[in-house]
């Protein structure tokens, strides 16, 4: 069993950002500006958008964090968005969720220009993805694709079981695992929670992406000899023996899974180091896109 080192890979991806950076700014180009909006206090997101500031500072981008209470409209938030659509100096935009119950995800994510999209959420970028055309790749389902290929994971006529269908990951995964591209080229079932017999097509899978939020509902039982697992699970879930209170915890019951596996994704260190890396490169390339 060999651990995809998910972190390892995005501090790679980091330095060759930052080279890259460098040469734009040795050649008088603009630093890519990256704008993150939170709404609210919820301590995951507060979590990640820390996350993604410093890997801007880490890389050379310039940043920006907009902030607004969880009582903001959403005729208040559009608003907002559209200042940062009008603003050329920004690359990349992205609004972190989940939003309060009273705003609409979906018109959140319309409203953002398309080009300054770089979650890969828009629906421009995903009938593009689909399509095959130049877009902003989602960023989880990117990193994974990046964590496959710097392992050289064989995936071209393999089994894949992606379990949950989320716009976010699991939906935009089984796209690209099934395109016509290395990684790819795998023989994709998407699952979800009104699949029926589960742990039969899990057994059958060469390769398992799982993104549902349930931790520990990938059991031993469920793997074949050799199979590969990848993670995507980061539930908080109460832990005493932790100064925060809380643990993060996987879809995969990493303990007793991991003996079977020839490749498996840690949690924490796996695929969420790489969303971000993915996000970094999608912002770099928002900033070319204008050049």
């Amino acid at each position: 069993m060999q651990l995809l080192d998910g972190k390892a890979l995005s501090d790679l991806t980091k330095a060759q950002l930052k080279e890259k950076v460098d040469q734009r700014i040795a050649e008088g180009k603009k630093r890519p500006h990256l704008a993150a909006i939170l709404v609210g206090n919820d301590g995951g997101s507060e979590t990640y958008v820390g996350s993604k500031i410093r890997s801007c500072e880490e890389i050379g981008y310039k940043s920006t964090l907009l902030r607004f209470e969880a009582t903001i409209t959403e005729a208040e938030l559009l608003a907002e968005i559209k200042k940062v659509n009008d603003n050329d100096d920004i690359d990349g935009l992205i609004v972190q969720l989940p939003l309060p119950k009273h705003i609409s995800v979906e018109r959140v994510i319309e409203s953002t220009d398309p080009e300054k999209d770089v979650d890969g959420f828009h629906p421009v970028n995903v009938g593009r993805m689909v399509q095959g055309l130049p877009c902003f790749l989602p960023a989880t389902p990117n990193g994974i694709m990046k964590i496959l290929e710097h392992y050289k994971i064989d995936t071209i006529g393999k089994e894949c079981v992606v379990i949950g269908r989320s716009d976010i990951v699991g939906t935009p995964m089984s796209i690209l695992m099934s395109r016509n591209t290395n990684p790819g080229n795998a023989t994709v079932t998407l699952c979800h929670s009104k699949t029926k017999d589960l742990r039969g097509h899990t057994l059958k899978a060469d390769i398992i992406i799982s993104a549902t939020g349930i931790p520990n509902s990938v059991t031993a039982d469920m793997v074949k000899d050799g199979a590969v697992v990848i993670d995507v699970g980061t539930t908080r879930v109460p832990d005493t023996s932790k100064k925060s209170g809380f643990r993060l915890s996987g879809d995969v019951d990493f303990v007793n899974v991991s003996p079977k596996c020839s490749y498996i994704t840690p949690v924490p260190g796996g695929v969420g180091p790489m969303t971000i890396g993915s996000l970094m490169l999608n912002t770099l390339q928002a900033a070319a896109n204008k050049d």
